[in-house]
């Protein structure tokens, strides 16, 4: 596979030129990227998939909703329906997507929407919002947010890697540049200080980046659809992990750091499960799976023991408080302009 990437390269070069080009009519306004009279915050990356921007999501949702009106709207990648879409708490992933339902059943108090076209959406939701959460738009440049937050995993920073189809890079590395924000994801449980310092000098931050460092927290419980248990409860049993992600090794090796036996089961990431691969699951005892996978399977398999386990994200170095002050700032100075 690498080297059939490496192949396509010259290809790279085309796309990198076409995404350059479109970002150099954005920034000199030949294309128009639109304002809002309300703070839009944007949730991206430079590459493909898993990053941990649904974590992220959910981590400004509970530290912004308390103050404000937060809404979120998302495309809804998959979903079988077209144009606006409120999501409600008896949608399905058919209809919203995996990710947007998620958000909505988590936290039922905002309002969640899917839709292609993020000028519309954002016109719809900001009715009832003082701030609106983008999910996955870092390269929606018609929609011009009032602070970016760009997301890189520190195992697969985006300084290291190339443009698609031979890397994984959507735009070239100097659109981080537009980053308010760019938060590394997925650190290891225990990483040295000076490791970090290496990767902020690596990043070449501009004077208006800040940067913070994550890791990924799991529940001490896993959640089926009538009942939560310890995740304990799991440690003496065979189960089926069953993961539709763009990265699950993160689970796997939390699992298996902490002795549980179990089989893995890997789909693509949003993955749409077929009639067969529904019958496979039935034949097993008991299936653990990510928040996000549950989502599609919870209507599928919801009389059979299935349960998932949330991850959240954790800001490493006691910088929580400090990453959740800076945006509530930057928020409070909008509305005080």
């Amino acid at each position: 596979m690498k080297i059939i990437r490496k192949l396509l390269f010259p290809f790279s070069w085309l796309y990198g030129g076409i995404t350059a080009l479109r970002n150099l009519f954005y920034d000199k306004g030949w294309l128009s990227s639109e304002s809002y009279t309300i703070p839009v915050i944007c949730v991206g990356n430079l590459s493909v998939g898993g990053t941990g921007k649904s974590p992220m999501i959910e981590f400004l949702i509970e530290g912004l909703k308390e103050h404000h009106q937060v809404s979120v709207l998302s495309r809804g990648y998959k979903r079988k329906t077209k144009g606006y879409r409120k999501v409600s708490v008896n949608s399905t992933a058919a209809e919203v997507g995996d990710e947007p339902l998620q958000f909505k059943q988590k936290h039922p108090d905002i309002q969640v929407a899917v839709c292609a076209d993020r000028r519309h959406g954002i016109e719809q939701l900001k009715k009832g919002s003082d701030i609106i959460l983008l999910d996955d738009a870092f390269q929606h440049r018609k929609v011009k947010p009032y602070i970016n937050i760009l997301l890189s995993t520190f195992d697969d920073l985006y300084i290291h890697d190339h443009m698609l189809p031979t890397g994984n890079l959507r735009e070239y590395r100097s659109g981080a540049d537009r980053a308010d924000f760019i938060v590394i994801t997925k650190c290891p449980d225990h990483v040295a200080y000076a490791k970090l310092q290496r990767v902020q000098f690596d990043l070449k931050l501009k004077p208006h980046q800040k940067i913070y460092f994550s890791s990924i927290g799991y529940d001490s419980k896993i959640f089926g659809k009538t009942e939560e248990l310890d995740l304990e409860y799991l440690l003496n049993k065979q189960f089926t992990l069953v993961t539709g992600i763009a990265k699950p090794k993160p689970m796997i090796d939390y699992l298996s750091s902490r002795d549980f036996k179990f089989e893995h089961v890997s789909f693509p990431d949003h993955h749409s499960f077929t009639v067969s691969e529904l019958d496979d699951l039935k034949k097993k005892d008991i299936i653990l799976t990510t928040e996000k996978d549950y989502m599609r399977l919870q209507d599928k398999l919801d009389k059979f023991a299935l349960y998932y386990l949330p991850i959240k994200t954790l800001i490493l170095n006691d910088q929580e408080e400090f990453f959740k002050n800076s945006i509530l700032e930057m928020i409070a100075d909008f509305k005080n302009t």
